[in-house]
């Protein structure tokens, strides 16, 4: 198979590497040309592009699956609607009509804050973020265009696994205040995001939406208590039980649930809770 990687980053390397073991030939979009010997070394094609520059995609190649997985970076870009939906936009309006699949990683921001309930794909869209609402107009773009027919769209809870753990310096240091101990926080590991990239394409799955979560969001004091501990430098002093009274959660307080994923795919996950990926990304 030929697999395409528009964003090689965090999550699009793992998955470019797990086609590369099956024998697939993978090229992969890039801002840097520092990035090349490092990718050829993995065996990956790569291709100097940026997605907001629409004359350097002219070369997009055709393949049985698209990746696109492009993250923000605050450090070249000004306004994030130029690269999740401009850029997002160029890309589809480049890619050769050959083009088989396309999976889309989108957020579960798009769902906004909440109350503690459960969320499904069915759920009314509420993104209070302007970075979740550019990827819900990404996503109206994708269902208005022709290649939707050949798509699917992921949204994923915060991902996280070695080298990415939420909060882990603020924990490290002792910095309690930083923390919010207040409402869920809804994960998946990047080891488990990256097998249901590749199951999804196996099974050339489009017209969908999926929410992509372990479906087993903790409260947030769970989980920084759980890393405070593993890390060594527990237990947290949190707020007594009067001053949590009237604390109101600082972000997202909802809970994210996979079982659409999971019904449709029958993909078993490898980190179905917080603490088995933590033991992992810690290499506990």
């Amino acid at each position: 198979m030929n697999r395409l990687v528009i964003g090689c980053g965090y999550l699009g390397l793992r998955v470019a590497k797990q086609w590369i073991q099956a024998g697939d030939e993978v090229t992969a979009v890039t801002r840097s040309s520092k990035r090349v010997a490092e990718l050829k070394s993995i065996g990956i094609r790569p291709i100097i592009a940026d997605i907001t520059e629409a004359d350097s995609l002219s070369d997009l190649p055709g393949a049985d699956t698209v990746l696109f997985s492009v993250g923000y970076d605050r450090g070249r870009y000004s306004d994030v609607r130029d690269v999740y939906v401009d850029g997002f936009n160029s890309v589809l309006q480049h890619l050769p009509e050959a083009t088989g699949q396309l999976i889309y990683i989108s957020t579960t921001g798009v769902y906004g804050g909440g109350d503690g309930e459960w969320v499904t794909e069915s759920s009314a869209t509420q993104p209070t973020r302007p970075s979740s609402q550019a990827c819900l107009d990404a996503e109206t773009l994708l269902h208005r265009s022709e290649l939707w027919s050949r798509s699917v769209v992921l949204r994923l809870a915060g991902i996280y696994g070695p080298g990415r753990i939420p909060k882990i310096t603020a924990i490290k240091n002792a910095n309690w205040s930083e923390l919010d101990p207040m409402g869920y926080v809804n994960l998946i590991h990047v080891d488990d995001a990256a097998a249901v990239v590749c199951k999804v394409a196996s099974q050339k799955i489009s017209e969908e939406t999926f929410l992509v979560s372990d479906g087993n969001p903790p409260l947030r004091s769970d989980f920084y208590d759980y890393l405070a501990n593993q890390l060594g430098v527990g237990p947290i002093r949190w707020p007594s039980a009067f001053e949590t009274e009237s604390l109101q959660p600082n972000g997202a307080n909802k809970r994210i649930s996979n079982h659409g994923l999971l019904k449709t795919t029958g993909i078993n996950l490898t980190y179905p809770n917080f603490r088995l990926g933590i033991d992992q990304a810690l290499g506990s």
